[in-house]
């Protein structure tokens, strides 16, 4: 199977909401509308196999020096094949050349992150931008059993 990374136009945001619904259901992800993504566009990557996206994430940057991995999501038929492996590790590439020292990641997949080098925080520590333009529209706030973790780059 081949898999292609690439950035995404505006025109695949009817297909990134569809893979992301379910997880936006559930609460697992944050809900973005398509003025949010349209907006942020140049922040996501997409995983594409056989003409679909199956998975994509952004790179939200919050300061000069840290930036977000946020709204990682894989179809349920690609997971563990390595696909949201691929997408950080793009991500992370991309911090770099940016000039970013830390990449933040809020998530439930604690262990995921930490093969990839992340180390859990307390959640006290995350820019408080981050809570008021994030965390304050999901509805687990203010109980929240995310686990926040960082990478220096």
């Amino acid at each position: 199977m081949n898999i292609e990374l690439k950035k995404p136009t505006v025109l695949n945001i009817d297909e990134m909401q569809q893979l992301v619904s379910k997880e936006v259901m559930a609460g697992i992800i944050l809900y973005r509308s398509d003025s949010e993504i349209a907006t942020t566009i140049r922040s996501y990557t997409i995983a594409i196999a056989d003409e679909r996206i199956i998975g994509f994430a952004a790179l939200h940057i919050h300061t000069k020096t840290l930036a977000e991995v946020r709204s990682l999501v894989v179809h349920e038929d690609f997971r563990r094949l390595g696909v949201g492996k691929m997408i950080v590790e793009a991500l992370l590439k991309e911090a770099i050349v940016l000039g970013l020292k830390e990449v933040l990641t809020l998530t439930y997949k604690k262990e995921f992150f930490e093969k990839l080098g992340f180390v859990e925080i307390p959640k006290e520590s995350i820019p408080d931008q981050k809570i008021w333009q994030d965390c304050i529209k999901c509805k687990h706030f203010p109980i929240c059993n995310e686990v926040s973790l960082i990478k220096q780059i």
